[in-house]
């Protein structure tokens, strides 16, 4: 059996703990493809759990795999497959709560992809998967932006919240964005009416929002008080080290009628990439990336994402250039 080349850890802690490895490359089933991985990048979600705040999740077995998001080509096709074939372009995402895309080859089911989006190479595609049908979800879905309508988008220079901004252009809302100074002039370009640095500009001196989509998980109380009647609220994020405080928030605001806040997870699948390649493709949204790695360069890419004050997304080249 042929082995590939992967991004592995072998116990909880920073960044430090990730290595490039091998393991065996992976076969498809009958109702998988494999896919040929240009690139995947850095989620939040990851930091977490490779440092064992989600160990619930993610258990105690090691070695373990990261990467979430899917770029590539496919490699091979499963017997029972009939709408993908070799050499298609394909993007997506791992199955919920399942790691491994920093790997040469990963074997999913077709729902778990759709065919990149044209104008984009593989490598800026990789930024936008799990990131973009997050937004999507969030902001069409959840919320049910609609024109005109007042959005704070907090985290807006992050992955999620870069993409957030210019869907909410997209969809015609008025977009006040929070970011850090050094990022208000890209929340801008990406299409934001107002942005504010973070640091000086507290929730006290905003609103009122008719959707707010928070990436950042704290302080939700002080931005929920920003909706006005009829508002809604999406967190996509919550704070690791203190989890319950900040999921008794969301689960508490179940009590306040319209003016709730909603808390997922996603779990995207073959529609919802669907939908952003045409988004992508439709020039409404585009990839953020902040630095390209090598997929042996995997724990400076995760150092530099906890560093903060990141340009949308970290991503990692699997592909060897060349």
């Amino acid at each position: 059996m042929s082995e590939m080349r992967a991004a592995r850890y072998d116990r909880y802690g920073p960044p430090e703990v990730l290595y490039e490895g091998t393991l065996p490359k992976p076969v498809a089933g009958p109702g998988e493809v494999l896919v040929r991985v240009h690139a995947t990048s850095v989620n939040g979600g990851e930091l977490s759990g490779r440092a064992g705040k989600l160990k619930l999740v993610t258990g105690r077995k090691f070695p373990k795999g990261i990467g979430v998001d899917i770029a590539g080509e496919i490699a091979e096709v499963g017997s029972s497959v009939r709408h993908l074939a070799v050499g298609d372009r394909v993007w997506g995402t791992m199955p919920h709560l399942t790691f491994g895309a920093a790997a040469e080859y990963v074997a999913v089911r077709p729902r778990q992809l759709s065919y990149a989006p044209e104008g984009i190479d593989l490598i800026q595609a990789a930024a936008l998967p799990g990131v973009g049908t997050t937004a999507i979800t969030a902001l069409r879905d959840k919320i049910g932006l609609r024109s005109g309508e007042r959005l704070l988008v907090r985290g807006a220079a992050g992955g999620v919240g870069s993409v957030a901004v210019q869907l909410g252009h997209a969809l015609g809302a008025h977009v006040t964005a929070l970011a850090g100074a050094k990022t208000l002039d890209l929340v801008r370009e990406l299409g934001a009416d107002e942005a504010h640095d973070y640091r000086t500009t507290g929730p006290a001196a905003l609103g009122p929002f008719d959707a707010v989509l928070d990436t950042v998980g704290t302080g939700l109380s002080a931005y929920h008080r920003l909706l006005s009647p009829g508002g809604r609220m999406v967190s996509i994020a919550f704070d690791a080290d203190r989890p319950l405080s900040s999921l008794g928030a969301v689960l508490a605001s179940g009590v306040h009628g319209s003016r709730r806040i909603r808390f997922f997870t996603g779990n995207p699948l073959h529609r919802l990439f669907a939908d952003l390649a045409g988004y992508v493709e439709r020039g409404a949204v585009r990839p953020v990336i902040d630095t390209v790695h090598p997929l042996s360069g995997i724990a400076a890419a995760h150092r530099a994402l906890e560093s903060g004050g990141v340009r949308g997304k970290h991503v990692i080249r699997v592909l060897k250039e060349g």
